[in-house]
């Protein structure tokens, strides 16, 4: 038996499978953001011109699908917020914060549909993990990162930059959830600008101070 024709044959399987559940996780974004966060298994199948059984198929059910949905918009996310933040170590602390602040809620406000469905963890047997935490977690570290480099050329104690940096994730995520759950009550330059000025004076008022063990942990 060839097994090289056969290594071969199953890699263009995998590779085929792997284009068609992103085609069907594009398929789901669309249906979502046409029909609300609720759309059913059915309309998503619609919407990519197949049936359930093929949804079933290549997810499991609507767990899977979720899931699927999630790792695309943490990658969506991820890759819009990265040019902002990834290597702004030079960039001081309060304009770090504007534009995370502002690239966030632009991506929520984008599709606040599809926010909703990702922040909905389908119900059932098979628990599913929170999709907050894995990318706050991620933009937490890239911003505890930048405010330490800032803290370390200010010649100031860097031990706050890993409370400060995950802290102010979590404190954009928040807001951006109320934001985004109570319909835009504000302008969105009005959110950044508040939240901002929150921020600011803690950066403002550090003084040259490094003493003691830096640790990584808050």
């Amino acid at each position: 038996m060839n097994t090289t024709a056969i290594d071969g044959r199953t890699t263009r399987w995998e590779e085929h499978n792997a284009q068609r559940r992103r085609e069907l996780v594009e398929s789901t974004l669309r249906a979502i953001r046409h029909h609300g966060a609720g759309v059913g298994m059915d309309v998503v199948a619609a919407e990519a011109g197949t049936s359930k059984p093929v949804l079933y198929r290549h997810f499991g059910g609507r767990t899977g699908l979720y899931t699927a949905v999630v790792e695309s918009v943490h990658e969506f996310i991820w890759s819009r917020l990265q040019h902002h933040i990834t290597g702004k170590k030079d960039m001081e602390p309060a304009a770090l914060v504007r534009e995370l602040t502002d690239t966030y809620l632009a991506l929520v406000e984008r599709d606040p549909h599809i926010y909703q469905f990702v922040v909905t963890r389908p119900l059932g047997d098979s628990p599913v993990e929170d999709p907050i935490t894995s990318i706050t977690s991620r933009i937490g570290t890239e911003i505890a990162e930048a405010f330490r480099s800032w803290l370390r050329q200010g010649g100031m104690d860097p031990r706050a930059a890993n409370t400060w940096g995950h802290g102010v994730v979590g404190f954009v995520w928040a807001i951006a959830d109320k934001w985004i759950t109570t319909g835009h009550h504000r302008p969105r330059a009005d959110i950044v600008e508040f939240t901002v000025r929150l921020f600011e004076p803690a950066f403002l008022n550090q003084q040259p101070t490094l003493h003691g063990p830096e640790r990584t942990s808050s």
